[in-house]
């Protein structure tokens, strides 16, 4: 089975032996019936015009690697490494057991998926997420951990630490904020382009399953945490660059990587609009958030 997809105008492909179409609903949205070819002419700056990686999902094991990184969260563990030969490795780990080992080419242009079957459908959710974060990295791209709202024709990202509140932040606007709507729940895309600045809808989100193949202008950043009162003020270039920065999800060891996504944080540190948001839980948050980031 091989099946073209288009995120944010970046394209890529998953080619397995097996059946997974019932794994897969989350990607309809983003799914092509080919990529463009070079050349092609299109109708949009954004949309694809070549494949940007492509990834094969197999049964097998890697080889033995050198680790250089773990990465832990609740039950999952992503350990990150190489081969003798260089080439990049992610073991992905739930619940202490392997679910599959990412193989990349050393330009993460080319991947391999080997899986033993256990959580499936997680180790291809995030062997796309990988290579899509690493690819974009160098074209001013980056895949944000982030809530999105949108609200009268541009879109919120709402920034934060795991539990800090970000999906509840978004539910409370979606609930008191009359005209907003949710984007993604927990991994948007965004995007710098010759016109604008803008925020994706990605097939990667959070609890609240909201795949939704969709853009709208960056409106601003807010980053969120708790507090016993409800109080945003506007940051400055670096502190919002410093904000900005936790977010994004990338492999920082690797240079060409690293310094793509810098440029992409400074550009967006120094153009777009960031706040913080010290909150509770309430309509007043909310209203209040709204209030103000929607007067720039």
């Amino acid at each position: 089975m091989l099946r073209y997809y288009s995120v944010a105008g970046h394209a890529f492909s998953i080619a397995t032996e097996a059946d997974i179409c019932g794994m897969m609903d989350n990607y309809e949205p983003f799914r092509q019936t080919e990529p463009w070819l070079p050349g092609t002419q299109v109708s949009s700056p954004a949309a694809p015009r070549q494949l940007l990686f492509s990834l094969t999902v197999e049964r097998g094991e890697a080889e033995d690697y050198t680790v250089e990184m773990r990465q832990q969260e609740e039950e999952q563990e992503i350990v990150c490494g190489h081969t003798a030969e260089g080439h990049p490795v992610f073991e992905f780990r739930w619940w202490h057991e392997t679910a599959g080992w990412l193989v990349c080419t050393p330009d993460y242009r080319e991947g391999r998926l080997l899986t033993t079957g256990h959580s499936l459908k997680a180790a291809i959710d995030n062997a796309l997420m990988i290579l899509y974060a690493l690819t974009t990295a160098p074209r001013q791209t980056a895949l944000f951990h982030a809530a999105v709202v949108g609200y009268q024709g541009r879109g919120y990202m709402l920034l934060g630490k795991s539990g800090t509140g970000k999906s509840t932040h978004a539910r409370l606007w979606l609930r008191y904020i009359e005209g907003s709507e949710l984007v993604n729940d927990d991994n948007p895309v965004v995007r710098i382009l010759p016109e604008g600045t803008f925020v994706y809808g990605s097939p990667w989100s959070g609890k609240t399953p909201c795949y939704r193949n969709m853009s709208l202008p960056l409106g601003g950043c807010v980053q969120l945490s708790q507090a016993p009162y409800n109080k945003i003020r506007r940051m400055g270039g670096i502190e919002a660059y410093a904000a900005l920065m936790p977010s994004i999800s990338g492999k920082r060891w690797d240079k060409a990587v690293a310094d793509g996504l810098h440029t992409t944080e400074n550009a967006l540190a120094s153009t777009t609009p960031c706040w913080h948001l010290e909150c509770l839980p309430d309509k007043a948050a909310a209203q209040l958030c709204a209030g103000i980031v929607n007067r720039e």
